[in-house]
């Protein structure tokens, strides 16, 4: 699997959504599983102090004069059969870079979850490394909340989901069928907002003590 979680807006959980979405391929795994963090809050999310190495940007800072193998050489280790490929310091590009880092990942013999964040598309965005990998994954996943605003953006969005990840709430006005109406695209993964899920994120926990609706409503994602 070769998959990228974004969201339009920030606020979405698409840094928790990635990890457990990570956590739960390695349970069923023989070959590992990276979890790539463009967005910089995968270590707070599992628990992991946070790495004093160079890290991607570190990777993009250097160029073409570091091998594209070099990257294995910044991974982390999580638990058995999940490491990290940490942000580091500093911005991710130039796009040509990021094309590199993109089919590196794409030939990985584990299964790979890019932990996108908001990706910014065109010639001014700050980390073109983020459009770049949310449109060149297998699976390109929506992470997003029944929010109106979050709808307009992604109307606005140059480009679609392969699947979205809903992030339900009470008392919200709008709903799947609302969601998969405007978009186009299927909801693959219904997840409610559950205070066992902060529980766990809060107390570093993730994971190793996947929460069970986390792993129940991303069991057909992934």
């Amino acid at each position: 699997m070769f998959a990228a979680c974004w969201s339009v807006k920030g606020g979405s959980g698409t840094t928790v959504v990635a990890a457990a979405l990570a956590v739960l391929l390695t349970r069923r795994s023989d070959d590992g599983v990276l979890l790539v963090d463009l967005a910089g809050d995968a270590p707070a999310a599992l628990g992991l102090p946070e790495p004093d190495g160079p890290g991607l940007a570190g990777w993009f800072a250097a160029g073409a004069s570091v091998p594209a193998d070099g990257l294995g050489r910044l991974e982390v280790p999580v638990s058995a059969g999940l490491d990290l490929l940490p942000r580091g310091q500093g911005p991710l590009g130039p796009v040509e870079r990021a094309d590199v880092l993109a089919g590196v990942l794409a030939a990985e013999s584990r299964s790979v979850v890019i932990d996108v964040g908001v990706p910014r598309w065109g010639d001014d965005a700050v980390d073109p490394a983020a459009g770049v990998l949310a449109t060149s994954a297998t699976e390109s996943l929506l992470v997003t909340r029944a929010c109106y605003l979050s709808l307009r953006r992604l109307v606005a969005a140059p480009v679609r989901p392969s699947g979205v990840v809903l992030v339900t709430e009470a008392g919200r006005a709008l709903g799947r069928h609302d969601i998969e109406q405007v978009i186009g695209v299927d909801v693959v993964a219904e997840i409610l907002v559950d205070p066992a899920v902060a529980r766990a994120v809060d107390a570093g926990l993730l994971a190793g003590r996947l929460p069970r609706s986390l792993e129940r409503a991303l069991g057909r994602a992934a």
